[in-house]
């Protein structure tokens, strides 16, 4: 007789969790969101930037109905597109992307980084989608990909589901990926309607979230990224075979430092 480990459960068994913790929440009040508010918080100074689209001029875009571009998913997206399915595991909707869950325990190393995507309704004036579901994944700190890549097949961080707010806003904790062989540096994410279509073929948009040279040269300059030197000055944005032919609505705007860790936010109009 198989037996049927949390793990295994999915978005299914997920989702009674979350509204358990929701009715918490309810009954903590203001108190319990103060809680979580506090846990949340960090503080950041800004880096010089690449030029990039701002928020209110994304937000602009989305409100004329012009959506985030369509872009590929890739070769590892994990969504059972093309192979293994990390939605059906039961651990996927998490905030905190940086270590595996389930029987996996590896730990992603790097230069960490808060990854914080807007959900924007193109068809109802750029409002926050509130309640679509946000999966998001990308590369290590050597160019790999949990589930697939050579050595971390039995992995699965970096990769996390997250449930939009009344903004329509998700955040993630993670560390820079890293730029490999062919790629500018990107973070690849799915959109659904909601967390329980997103364990089926019911996306609304997916795309990258292109990350801008300057913080990509001041992390590559860190312990672990020297690889990542060569294969960023081999490639450009405009050469990428992903972002060439346009990325202004998918380059982010990044605060912060190596020392206390970068932030990158992105409008996402759908």
């Amino acid at each position: 007789m198989t037996h049927l480990h949390d793990h295994d459960r999915g978005l299914s068994h997920d989702l009674p969790t979350l509204l358990s913790r929701r009715r918490i929440l309810t009954l903590l009040g203001g108190a319990g969101l103060a809680t979580l508010a506090a846990c949340g918080s960090e503080s950041a100074t800004t880096s010089g930037s690449a030029a990039t689209t701002s928020p209110a001029a994304t937000a602009t875009a989305a409100a004329a109905g012009t959506q985030i571009p369509e872009e590929t998913a890739g070769p590892y997206p994990g969504d059972g597109s093309n192979g293994v399915n990390v939605l059906s595991e039961t651990g996927i909707v998490r905030s905190d992307i940086t270590t595996s869950f389930g029987p996996a325990s590896g730990v992603a190393k790097g230069v960490p980084l808060t990854i914080k995507l807007n959900v924007l309704d193109t068809g109802n004036g750029a409002t926050g989608l509130q309640g679509a579901a946000v999966y998001l994944w990308h590369c290590d700190i050597d160019g790999k990909y949990s589930l697939y890549s050579e050595g971390i097949t039995k992995e699965n961080y970096l990769r996390g589901v997250q449930e939009a707010d009344s903004s329509g806003a998700v955040t993630f904790t993670s560390i820079y990926p890293a730029a490999y062989s062919g790629r500018w540096p990107h973070i690849h994410f799915e959109v659904y309607p909601s967390l329980a279509k997103a364990t089926a073929s019911d996306k609304l948009r997916t795309s990258q979230l292109a990350l801008p040279e300057d913080t990509n040269t001041l992390v590559y300059a860190t312990t672990g990224y020297s690889t990542s030197v060569r294969n960023l000055a081999q490639t450009s944005l405009a050469t990428d075979n992903v972002f060439s032919d346009g990325y202004s609505l998918q380059l982010a705007t990044v605060t912060g430092s190596v020392e206390d860790g970068f932030t990158a936010t992105l409008n996402v109009p759908v």
